[in-house]
């Protein structure tokens, strides 16, 4: 069956899924595996093309400009999998009485809702907050992407995993980049700020200002070009662009218009089922187990898993210690398990130029790590000692 004939179809039977990232592309890719006929329609905002995500922290670096990041279109990819595509099709709305969506090219019944709407870049709630750049995806990437290669003085609001990668790959080739973060330390959700001093001194060597303790007030536009920043200690300075960087909301507007519950994502049992039996949620979206999960591994794992429950065996998403990397190059480092927490006694084991932290619970049980620089070969090891 082709994407033509798929598209006439508009059954019921249909699996269809609402987003293009990598959690619908993954979930396609799974179904396909498993079912080579089951009639599915992904429908899209965007053109649907596919690209990696994780690449938006080192476009600098690589020297990738945004056309360049496409690496299938949106048609080769539905026409490979055999899908019906819908781009640039806005959801409206979402009628699960009568198991409909509502777009902007007109209404869809569908069998089973997946819903993979990701998340959006958060802003902070400050004057001139529009001005501020983000990138979470390759179009936001499109449309910064002259801003990116003109500008000389950066400022990157937000210490986070993706903060840090972008302030190193952007100073990467001498230009003046500012790191600001309330606080006191880079990776403060995920490190204690005692495991930070080689990452802070890897960012200053290639050339990045540390700005802790202190946020954005405010941002205006200057007479000429670029932006007057107001701190929130009062100093202000001048930047040719300013980049949020401070987190990621789940897109929840859909299910909530709709009924379905929400907390800080949309909620979802072990088989990613919503508080309706025939919508499911894959992604930055969702909320599992009271934890948000924007990483890659629990997408893959969530796709294979959901792609059976949909296919008719339910299929429970299961979670092994998850292994995290922050992409710095001058120096790199993995996580994994727990890594907050006074509870947590710390093994460290320190040379010029690596580390090793284990965490310990009070029964002296390896509970997490934090490996760093040259020792990233210890991840691996540590990891299948973690509990299950």
């Amino acid at each position: 069956m082709n994407a033509v004939t798929l598209s006439e179809a508009g059954s019921s039977r249909e699996i269809v899924v609402i987003g293009s990232g990598f959690a619908a592309q993954q979930l396609v890719k799974s179904l396909r595996k498993l079912d080579g006929e089951q009639p599915i329609r992904l429908i899209t905002a965007d053109s649907g093309d596919e690209y990696n995500k994780p690449d938006l922290s080192h476009v600098v670096s690589r020297g990738c400009a945004a056309a360049a990041m496409t690496r299938q279109s949106g048609s080769d990819f539905a026409e490979q999998q055999r899908i019906a595509l819908l781009p640039y099709c806005p959801v409206l709305g979402i009628d699960p009485a009568r198991r409909t969506l509502l777009t902007s090219q007109g209404s869809f019944p569908y069998g089973q809702l997946v819903l993979a709407t990701g998340a959006s870049a958060a802003r902070p709630e400050i004057p001139g907050s529009e001005h501020l750049v983000t990138l979470n995806s390759q179009q936001e990437y499109a449309a910064a992407e002259g801003l990116i290669q003109q500008a000389r003085r950066i400022m990157i609001l937000g210490a986070g995993l993706i903060g840090c990668e972008l302030a190193m790959d952007m100073a990467s080739d001498g230009r003046e980049v500012t790191l600001v973060d309330l606080a006191g330390s880079p990776l403060g959700s995920l490190l204690p700020a005692a495991l930070t001093p080689p990452l802070q001194q890897a960012l200053r060597s290639q050339g990045v200002s540390l700005q802790f303790g202190t946020g954005i007030a405010r941002v205006d536009a200057q007479p000429g070009d670029g932006w007057r920043v107001t701190l929130t200690d009062g100093r202000t300075c001048e930047q040719d662009l300013v980049i949020a960087a401070i987190g990621l909301k789940p897109n929840m507007a859909l299910v909530q218009a709709a009924g379905l519950e929400v907390e800080r994502g949309i909620l979802v049992d072990d088989m990613l089922q919503t508080s309706d039996p025939h919508i499911f949620a894959l992604g930055d979206c969702l909320q599992w187990r009271g934890q948000l999960l924007p990483f890659l591994q629990p997408i893959v794992l969530g796709a294979n898993a959901l792609a059976r429950t949909l296919l008719g065996t339910p299929t429970p998403l299961i979670l092994p210690p998850m292994l995290v990397k922050v992409k710095t190059p001058r120096y790199p480092l993995q996580l994994a398990g727990r890594t907050q927490g006074e509870d947590l006694a710390w093994q460290c084991r320190w040379n010029s130029h690596g580390m090793v932290a284990e965490a310990r619970d009070e029964a002296g049980e390896l509970c997490g790590f934090v490996v760093g620089g040259d020792q990233m070969s210890a991840a691996f090891p540590l990891l299948r000692q973690l509990p299950r």
